[in-house]
């Protein structure tokens, strides 16, 4: 159960939040005042010694939990061989070892081949130059609500908040940007045109092809299987389907930004696993899988190391040697990380975070019908979204009351963040057990039922 015990900041903690304002970017979102100590599995600890529960992993980086001892154990191997040899310029075991695992897990038959970065921006950056060298076309169509990174390309192509490109202008030419299906809030507002998948699609192809960019000229969609920043915004299958038609008809080519989503996180390794077509009832022929043609990496890939990856189908990624290349992409001790991230998912984690995570979504559903102010549940494995409202009827966002439960949560032990306009995001570390998962509910509760009452 929650400790009744209000969090008081302590005076270790206190110094270090001190010395970060006086010489850190102010630039920085910092929700709460959490000073990172040490770590361990899902429970972390500030240098006073409190105690929390962690929910965020990292921003779901920390995807086997905070320094699991088989991934801690491959940094130190590894570290003690060599700690870097540009794989730009040289050749060595674990980043081919790790790009072999990585094209073989990629949904889809076709040959894959990997682009090693450092983060998912710079996945983005090099899907975007990729899509327009292998088409020989400018435009790309992302989508909104959609956050891909704050590099340039990455931020052009971003639609999240005005603040993130405010006096960034000019942006990267030639991005579109389309609406992306969320339900519950589309549904309720007006105009109300764009819930569904079939008006996001009928957008694109009646508005967007038809005003704004020749069709033979888009090198590529850039979607979210899930939006994260978003919401946590799971899309119809159809949509996702739907995508995948337009793009083949016209020529273009499908992103699919898998930086948060990716990685085990939704109960797959790729969320992009989720999605396929319906399939006729009566008719043997078996249902069509999404395949993008480029997947995104970072975030959990090296449970905690930087590392983006860019992996693409092998006709596609054909550019030659000079064309695109990072000195730290590829680092060993991150590669090394990522495959014992990888052994770890394919050995257990993956399967429970769908167990840990059908647990939180049934707990969270009864929750919903108690509290006046949680409006939807909705997410895959552990990458669950929480709708914050004023009121059920009326679907008001909520944003300052979200921003209220948040802090409650830290005051009580549990470490959460927001997304989207007035959604919670849950991405606890993979590893959770099914304790911890009912003290993240019983805080969460606890939580909504002040707030609501405040």
């Amino acid at each position: 159960m929650p400790d009744a015990t209000p969090f008081h900041l302590g005076p270790k903690a206190a110094e270090i939040i001190s010395l970060d304002k006086a010489v850190i970017s102010p630039a920085y979102t910092r929700d709460y005042p959490f000073v990172m100590h040490k770590g361990e599995g899902a429970w972390v600890w500030d240098p006073d010694g409190n105690r929390f529960l962690d929910f965020c992993a990292g921003i779901a980086v920390n995807s086997t939990g905070h320094s699991h001892p088989k991934v801690v154990a491959a940094i130190c191997d590894q570290a003690k061989r060599f700690l870097h040899m540009s794989g730009t310029d040289f050749y060595y075991d674990v980043m081919a070892q790790l790009a072999e695992r990585l094209a073989a897990s990629a949904p889809g038959p076709s040959p894959k081949k990997v682009s090693f970065g450092n983060s998912g921006a710079e996945a983005i950056e090099a899907a975007l130059k990729l899509a327009r060298h292998s088409t020989g076309r400018p435009y790309i169509i992302a989508f909104h609500r959609a956050f891909h990174g704050r590099t340039y390309g990455a931020m052009s192509v971003t639609a999240s908040k005005s603040i993130q490109k405010s006096r960034f202008s000019p942006q990267l030419p030639g991005v579109v940007h389309a609406h992306y299906p969320y339900a519950y809030r589309d549904l309720f507002r007006q105009p109300n045109a764009y819930a569904t998948a079939d008006a996001c699609l009928d957008y694109i192809r009646s508005h967007v092809l038809k005003h704004l960019v020749p069709a033979n000229e888009v090198a590529a969609f850039l979607v979210e299987p899930v939006q994260g920043e978003g919401g946590y915004v799971v899309p119809p299958a159809s949509f996702l389907m739907g995508l995948q038609t337009l793009a083949k008809e016209i020529g273009a080519l499908v992103i699919a930004d898998e930086v948060q989503a990716g990685i085990g996180r939704t109960g797959k390794l790729w969320a992009s696993d989720w999605f396929h077509s319906a399939g006729d009832a009566n008719s043997s022929a078996p249902r069509v899988p999404f395949e993008p043609d480029m997947i995104a990496s970072a975030k959990g890939l090296a449970s905690g190391l930087p590392l983006g990856a860019l992996i693409a189908k092998a006709d596609v990624m054909t550019w030659p040697p000079g064309t695109h290349a990072s000195t730290f992409g590829g680092n060993p001790l991150a590669c090394a990380a990522a495959l014992a991230t990888l052994d770890l998912l394919d050995e257990s984690l993956t399967h429970n975070s769908l167990m840990m995570g059908k647990r939180l979504m049934q707990q969270l559903t009864a929750l919903r019908k108690q509290s006046p102010v949680l409006a939807q549940v909705r997410g895959l494995g552990l990458m669950i979204g929480l709708e914050i409202v004023h009121d059920k009827q009326s679907r008001m966002p909520a944003p300052a009351l979200r921003n209220q439960i948040v802090q409650r949560c830290f005051e009580r032990g549990l470490l959460i963040l927001g997304c989207g306009e007035s959604s919670i995001r849950l991405s606890p570390p993979l590893t959770i057990n099914e304790a911890e998962v009912d003290q993240a509910v019983a805080i969460l509760s606890e939580a909504m039922a002040f707030v609501g009452q405040a």
